[in-house]
């Protein structure tokens, strides 16, 4: 299964080089053999050899050049970064990528052969508009977008569930990972309030191949226990 940690704009650059050599260390001594990735803020992207896997949240489609504001390929090859983290939906709703932007973020990082974590998901008004609509709106995050790269990882976020605490039950879990996976058969993350305290019962559904966990990673003892959650089920 695969692991997956987003900071976003949290902790400072020595903070999170602990950060990442205490999972790095976690994972090492209790044999953990799942994917594990860490999003840092772009600040605190750093060289690290091991299992953890850095990657950005976000870079501009570039190797460089007057992007006032943005990094590129040069930057994020000077920490060997290869795994990038695109279309999460406060990219889209709060920075306002559409989803032509995104698609020229995914093409570009996928020419490089990138293992890109790909973000799609609904807002609350739109869950309550019905599931055709909800399935619709879904889809359209779709268009444009390779779903057959081999290094694609896609993530499943409810946007009303993210930092508030609610999650969808999980049989609406299932449900629309099952509907998800006929739109491609990349692996296919849970992201959306998940907590240490619900970490296992949403690793343990039908269709989810992992997680990607926002705020609750923070407490870098409830992501390794999260992946100690996923080492126990090995799907």
């Amino acid at each position: 299964m695969i692991i997956a940690a987003n900071l976003k704009t949290n902790l400072t650059r020595e903070k999170t080089i602990k950060y990442i050599k205490e999972v790095e260390n976690f994972l090492s001594k209790n044999s953990i053999s799942q994917e594990v990735l860490v999003f840092p803020a772009i600040s605190n992207l750093t060289l690290h050899v091991g299992d953890v896997i850095v990657g950005a949240q976000n870079a501009y489609p570039t190797i460089n050049g007057a992007f006032t504001g943005e990094i590129g390929y040069e930057q994020l090859e000077e920490f060997a970064i290869k795994t990038i983290l695109i279309g999460h939906s406060e990219r889209r709703h709060i920075i306002g990528e559409t989803q032509d932007a995104l698609v020229k973020k995914f093409n570009f990082y996928k020419n490089l052969g990138f293992k890109i974590v790909y973000c799609v998901g609904e807002p609350l008004e739109v869950r309550e508009a019905g599931h055709d609509k909800m399935m619709g709106y879904i889809s359209k995050q779709y268009e444009g977008i390779d779903t057959s790269y081999e290094n694609l990882i896609i993530a499943y976020e409810p946007v009303w569930a993210i930092g508030t605490g609610l999650t969808p039950t999980s049989g609406d879990i299932v449900a629309i990972h099952k509907e998800l996976k006929e739109k491609s058969s990349a692996p296919l993350l849970y992201g959306g309030s998940v907590k240490v305290t619900n970490a296992k019962e949403v690793l343990a559904l039908d269709g989810v191949d992992g997680i990607l966990v926002g705020s609750a990673a923070l407490y870098v003892e409830h992501f390794c226990t999260m992946c100690e959650y996923a080492q126990s089920l090995e799907k």
